[in-house]
């Protein structure tokens, strides 16, 4: 699998499991994850073809994943599933990830050192013949790198006011968000000021 949606076998299977039911759903499969230790757990990031999700398609979606989990009986031991939107400060798992959100900030990291280095940070420039083009800073100048998808271990957005503003309109171009709900939110500065 040459992408960043699954990283260890496990994943990969649960991958391979999950994405025919979330997508029969109508979403796309973002990550899965599972995580080890005393409380496992089996983390699922999942949104629509168009960007985002509701709490309510969240738990339809655990419902049928669940499910499907059960019968197929990939893990020995108990576990919680965890169904969850990939959030402003998204991990970027896919090819066309790297598309959709170029000109915003981004950290990426390599499976091998590139130029003595694993760690990269820069404003994403789309992507060119598999390879991830990204603007960083060298030496106080700006240069295009191109890192090539498959080397990539881990990638995600970087939460910064663009990105916040960024989504905002989204919701708001969605109306899920009624900006008339902001004109009623007050601070309340004496709330826990009194002295007893």
């Amino acid at each position: 699998m040459s992408d960043l949606v699954a990283k260890a076998t496990l994943d990969r299977r649960l991958a391979e499991i999950i994405t025919p039911v979330i997508e029969d759903m109508g979403f796309e499969l973002v990550r899965v994850r599972f995580m080890g230790g005393k409380s496992k757990t089996v983390q699922i990031m999942a949104e629509r073809p168009d960007g985002g999700i509701e709490v309510d398609d969240c738990a339809n979606i655990s419902i049928a994943v669940s499910a499907t989990l059960d019968v197929e009986d990939p893990i020995e031991d108990a576990y919680a599933l965890e169904v969850s939107s990939p959030g402003i400060d998204r991990p970027l798992t896919r090819l066309k990830d790297f598309e959709t959100w170029e000109g915003y900030e981004a950290k990426l990291e390599t499976t091998e050192l590139i130029d003595g280095r694993r760690r990269f940070k820069g404003v994403l420039r789309g992507v060119e013949d598999g390879e991830v083009l990204v603007d960083i800073d060298v030496n106080g100048e700006t240069a295009t790198i191109g890192l090539q998808f498959d080397w990539l271990s881990d990638a995600k957005l970087v939460l910064t006011d663009e990105l916040i503003r960024e989504m905002l309109q989204q919701k708001k171009s969605a109306g899920v968000i009624d900006e008339s709900q902001f004109d009623e939110i007050e601070t309340d500065d004496t709330a826990g000021s009194e002295e007893d």
